[in-house]
């Protein structure tokens, strides 16, 4: 009884990394999930059903949603790789493909956020525990908060 109580005990410190704690589970992004107002323009309410059916950015595990000054739709951006920092996130996405256009081949009108990375960069600052912004974004140059409850 005691070998096989030893021997759970150390399957699972080796499932566990040998530490004994358990590792955080989820991707290194799972902070931003959810719905983001602001950005665009400093953010009006962040609680109730007027935040949450108008959010200007959603985050979820493999899209970042943003809205649209020229369209209803909103653009959707595929997450290829997150790297984490401790305040800070950068999000690589899936290449944007030129679309062809009387004017010829051109990306898609808002498809990136503005951004010195180009299109398919995004780097996101924690500046508080539901605030953040995109550093040097044209396009939203003011902070997102996170939209909260109905």
């Amino acid at each position: 009884m005691r070998m096989r109580r030893a021997m759970l005990l150390a399957a699972t410190m080796l499932a566990l990394g040998g530490s004994g704690m358990a590792q955080p589970a989820g991707p290194p992004h799972a902070w931003v999930f959810g719905s983001w107002t602001g950005g665009i323009f400093p953010p009006g309410e962040t609680e109730g059903p007027r935040c949450t059916a108008q959010p200007v950015v959603i985050f979820t595990r493999d899209v970042v949603l943003r809205a649209s000054a020229l369209d209803v739709v909103y653009r959707q951006r595929l997450v290829e790789t997150v790297t984490a920092e401790p305040e800070a996130l950068e999000f690589r996405f899936t290449p944007v493909q030129p679309q062809n256009t009387p004017f010829g081949m051109r990306l898609p009108p808002d498809s990136g956020f503005g951004c010195p990375g180009g299109p398919n960069a995004l780097r996101v600052e924690r500046r508080g525990p539901n605030e953040i912004v995109f550093p040097n974004c044209a396009d939203f140059p003011s902070p997102l908060r996170r939209c909260g409850g109905n």
